[in-house]
């Protein structure tokens, strides 16, 4: 059984690759979700986050694509043997007050598909960086 000390030590290394986890990441799931015949919105949808991130990164921040942001954590009792996981610890979310202001002269019905597109993104971007955290755990662990 491993001891706390293990786990935070275990934490600590997995971090230190949560950079590039998440850039590869960001990278899968924006082209499986947003490029080609299967994408989860139409082109213009597409493009509109395309220029808002554009013009959120002209303004010094991260832009769309780069507003989420993860966190590894201990597994704690589940079913998986994982001991370690991911979770996404903000989600981007275009409204009046969030971080993407930029959804000013939006309808509420392509507000509400455009942060549904984001939400299921976020949630591609921790499912791939869990993937490879296992596969970083499968390595230390052999």
């Amino acid at each position: 059984m491993a001891t706390d000390a293990d786990d935070r030590q275990l934490v600590v290394r997995a971090q230190s690759h949560l950079d590039e986890w998440t850039n590869r990441a960001r990278t899968a799931a924006y082209n499986e979700l947003f490029e080609g015949d299967e994408s989860i919105l139409t082109d213009d949808d597409v493009q509109r986050l395309d220029a808002l991130d554009s013009a959120l990164e002209r303004q010094g921040g991260d832009g769309v694509w780069g507003t989420d942001r993860y966190g590894i954590h201990t597994a704690g009792v589940t079913d998986s043997d994982m001991p370690l996981g991911v979770v996404c610890v903000y989600h981007p979310q275009i409204t009046a007050d969030s971080v993407l202001q930029g959804g000013t002269g939006l309808d509420d019905e392509t507000e509400e598909r455009l942060n549904a597109a984001l939400w299921e993104y976020s949630e591609r971007v921790a499912t791939r960086i869990e993937d490879y955290l296992e596969a970083f755990l499968g390595r230390i662990q052999d």
